[in-house]
């Protein structure tokens, strides 16, 4: 049944469209598409971004490693380093900061129509992938590699089996979200 899925980079495409479909709608219904919930955030006053997307990584670590423990998907975890963390936190959080959007927000914004996600979100992600793109050669063989640890996972660093890490993992994750409830945030 899967193989057909594997195999077909046009349901692949579909799929993905969907799945991002969805998403966006969650998010804007989530209300993390607000340009002042976003800022409230920022400025440590609202904490819905949290929480959505906390709640977000809770389904989505629990789903994947359920689907991955039944056999129905294969993780492929992505190479890295310190370096381009640093890198990728760098030019992540100067957008955020400076837009008030981070790239899913702000997909989600410019679909409900809002104009300064559009102008300055799609400008600053052409300026910002542009001066990346530029700056790569050098960056590559200066930081970027710093620090190399390669496809490394949790369960692997703590030479555990993955639902050894997860359950635990969602049971913290759970906890903090309740003393955020608790505490009126």
């Amino acid at each position: 049944m899967f193989e057909k899925l594997y195999s077909s980079g046009k349901i692949q495409l579909m799929m993905g469209l969907g799945f991002g479909i969805i998403f966006g709608f969650l998010l804007q219904k989530g209300g993390v598409t607000d340009y002042e919930v976003l800022m409230g955030q920022l400025l440590l006053t609202d904490f819905t971004v949290v929480k959505v997307m906390m709640s977000a990584v809770i389904v989505g670590m629990a789903g994947v490693e359920a689907l991955r423990y039944m056999g129905y998907v294969k993780l492929h975890p992505k190479p890295g380093s310190a370096g381009s963390s640093l890198v990728g936190g760098l030019i992540f959080g100067a957008g955020f900061g400076l837009l008030g959007y981070c790239p899913g927000t702000m997909v989600g914004a410019i679909g409900e129509g809002r104009l300064d996600a559009l102008v300055g979100g799609v400008s600053g992600v052409l300026v910002g992938a542009w001066l990346f793109a530029i700056m790569y050669p050098r960056l590559e063989q200066s930081i970027l590699k710093k620090r190399y640890f390669g496809e490394l996972t949790f369960p692997v660093l703590f030479k555990r089996e993955p639902w050894m890490i997860v359950i635990p993992a969602v049971v913290l994750l759970t906890g903090f979200l309740v003393i955020l409830a608790m505490n009126g945030l």
